[in-house]
């Protein structure tokens, strides 16, 4: 008789080989997560213009992003490729504006939290495509959610408006100026829906990981053209801006968003949802983004609650646990999924998205 020990050795070899990647996965997360709290003190102690200093980005890493895929060589691309990699190419420039503008007005825990405002896609696919025994499952999970963006919203995760603070001397004004308000939030929330949208999209135009990076080349391409009209038009009107003020690392700020923000998090997002199973709109995700947001608050000094935050951060990883996934009694999504209930869901059974 067969002994099961087999298979747990195999499990645990596997895990044992999947240890390097992710700890790859998170020295590329917190590098990702570095540039961004660099891009958010360069553009609050600069005042340049969001979308200027992102199309600086964006052209340099279009050009790398070419240079690395060449999407020319090998086999030709079709119209039905072609044509959504454009389109998305739209979308990600509308979601790179919407992004800084978010990091911008509501700071860098704010901003990276609300990117995981994708997994409302999830609670969509259930109501148009899933058992009604989820649908309400998924409710849950967005209440959750959007609780926790609440949460943030009202400075749960900054010392001066946390509830769980034990300084009582605090200015009333100071405490005002942390509480944004739900409406504040809308813009970096609908960045993250717009992140994971084109995620989805990407992910319906080919499923060969080799294709998918040929094909972002193309669509970080096409968001930089499209950035192009608005971004002149931003510098001709004339933006207010304190130009005449250097920081000493302002380059640090353009290379590590381009290098870390931009090119480095694609392709370790890539593996990691191909080698891990690790999907961004996940809890496993959250939770390493969490702890890099817990290192970079402490670095750099920032107005934070660490119980706030932690409060906020675990009730939005149950929000998206319920969110994005339609059975978590099943294991083989990855390698089976059900491609019978349309096209939004085939996306997000495959890989307990949306991202």
């Amino acid at each position: 008789m067969m002994s099961p020990r087999p298979n747990s050795d195999d499990r645990g070899s596997s895990n044992f080989r999947h240890t390097p990647l992710q700890i790859l996965h998170i020295i590329a997360s917190f590098l990702r997560i570095w540039s961004v709290y660099s891009m958010y003190r360069y553009l609050s102690q600069t005042g340049v213009s969001v979308i200027l200093f992102i199309f600086c980005c964006l052209v340099p890493s279009s050009i790398l992003f070419l240079l690395l895929q060449k999407p020319w060589k090998g086999r030709p691309l079709l119209n039905t490729q072609m044509v959504p990699s454009v389109i998305n190419g739209g979308i990600t420039a509308l979601y790179f504006i919407l992004w800084g503008k978010g990091l911008k007005s509501c700071g860098p825990v704010r901003a990276l939290l609300a990117e995981y405002s994708g997994a409302v896609l999830g609670v969509l696919s259930a109501v148009l495509y899933g058992r009604r025994g989820h649908v309400w499952k998924k409710v849950g999970g967005l209440i959750a959610m959007l609780a926790s963006f609440y949460f943030l919203s009202q400075g749960w995760a900054t010392e001066t408006s946390s509830p769980f603070s034990f300084k009582d001397s605090l200015d009333a004004e100071l405490r005002t100026e942390q509480v944004l308000g739900m409406k504040e939030m809308v813009v970096p929330l609908l960045a993250g829906i717009l992140s994971a949208l084109r995620r989805v999209i990407a992910r319906r135009v080919s499923l060969k990981n080799t294709l998918k990076r040929r094909l972002h080349a193309i669509t970080i391409t096409s968001a930089t053209c499209f950035l192009f009209p608005v971004a002149m038009w931003d510098l001709i009107t004339g933006s207010k801006s304190s130009s005449s003020v250097d920081l000493p690392f302002s380059a640090w700020a353009f290379l590590s968003t381009t290098l870390f923000g931009i090119i480095l998090i694609f392709y370790v997002d890539a593996m990691a949802e191909e080698r891990l199973h690790m999907v961004f709109s996940s809890p496993r995700h959250l939770m390493v983004a969490g702890g890099c947001i817990i290192v970079m608050e402490m670095v750099y000094k920032m107005d934070f609650s660490l119980i706030g935050f932690i409060i906020c951060s675990l009730i939005l990883g149950f929000g998206i646990y319920e969110a994005t996934s339609l059975d978590h009694g099943r294991k083989d999504t990855f390698q089976k999924p059900d491609l019978s209930n349309g096209m939004l869901e085939d996306e997000l059974q495959m890989s307990s998205l949306p991202t």
